[in-house]
């Protein structure tokens, strides 16, 4: 198993899942690590700092408290997505500049061919 996110309404219903999750990796004789979790505790569309969720006996960081990369994307407690934008036009202007420094001879040739059979 790599990467499992759990999305659930209700707080017990989050802490039930994990205790069902963490009993059946344990029957597997693996364990999660509680370092490389993090969590998120959203409530009346503001984020709960005061929800704290543990697995393996050890308490999940929060977002706000270590932000995580997943899939070349860091997420934080911003909640904000404007800096995506930003962050998208500048890798794209460092790609394009490596592109122009390489000094490169290279010829595209686009050879059309016109046949007349059929």
């Amino acid at each position: 198993m790599d990467d499992t996110t759990i999305i659930c309404s209700k707080e017990d219903e989050t802490r039930r899942m994990l205790a069902r999750l963490d009993t059946l990796i344990a029957w597997c004789r693996m364990k999660f690590k509680a370092k490389k979790s993090r969590s998120l505790s959203i409530r009346k569309c503001k984020r709960e700092e005061a929800v704290a969720f543990t697995v393996a006996e050890q308490q999940i960081p929060t977002v706000s408290q270590e932000p995580v990369k997943s899939l070349g994307r860091w997420y934080n407690s911003s909640m904000k997505d404007t800096r995506r934008g930003v962050e998208t036009v500048q890798f794209a202007s460092e790609g394009l500049l490596a592109i122009n420094k390489i000094n490169a001879d290279f010829r595209v040739s686009l050879k059309c061919g016109v046949s007349s059979s059929c």
